[in-house]
């Protein structure tokens, strides 16, 4: 599947969100739009409305992680309306089995990220492809950017751990 300029206008979108998380391991960014490319929804990685963002809950790993509302997740919810035929464009890392999973039953039937960096392979690489399978199972379209658009260009070398089928 070739990119549009508006795929690609819309994970530049995506990756400016990203720079609204003050995660300082992974900020992550989305972008929700129509099949017009009109904007419907944004979300980037952070606490719940309401929950204190301090520098002791941001700086634990595991109290980060068991408090932050994924960007995909916080743009589906900051829709409030029917997703039929959007897209989603995620960045710097492809969506997790329980975004994608949340996609799939919101009806978006695009999902495009770029190819996950070096730097975060090891730690998302086998939830992230497990989001792809899925993703793909349901009938969405998955394109990876900067890939031939396959496990093995998203991944690299690294060797993708047991996914149940």
């Amino acid at each position: 599947m070739s990119l549009s300029i508006w795929d690609q206008r819309m994970l530049g979108l995506a990756e400016y969100i990203s720079n609204w998380s003050k995660d300082k391991w992974t900020k992550v960014g989305a972008v929700i739009t129509d099949s017009k490319y009109r904007v419907i929804s944004l979300g980037f990685n952070g606490f719940a409305r309401g929950i204190k963002d301090s520098d002791e809950r941001l700086g634990s790993r595991e109290i980060k992680n068991s408090l932050m509302v994924h960007a995909e997740r916080n743009a589906l919810l900051f829709a409030q309306r029917d997703l039929s035929n959007c897209y989603l464009y995620t960045w710097p890392i492809p969506s997790c089995s329980v975004c994608a999973s949340m996609s799939i039953q919101s009806g978006i039937v695009k999902c495009v990220s770029p190819s996950v960096p070096e730097r975060l392979r090891e730690r998302w690489r086998d939830d992230c492809e497990f989001g792809r399978r899925l993703l793909e199972e349901a009938g969405v379209a998955v394109v990876y950017i900067g890939s031939e658009n396959s496990p093995e260009a998203l991944w690299g070398d690294i060797p993708v751990g047991v996914i149940p089928a």
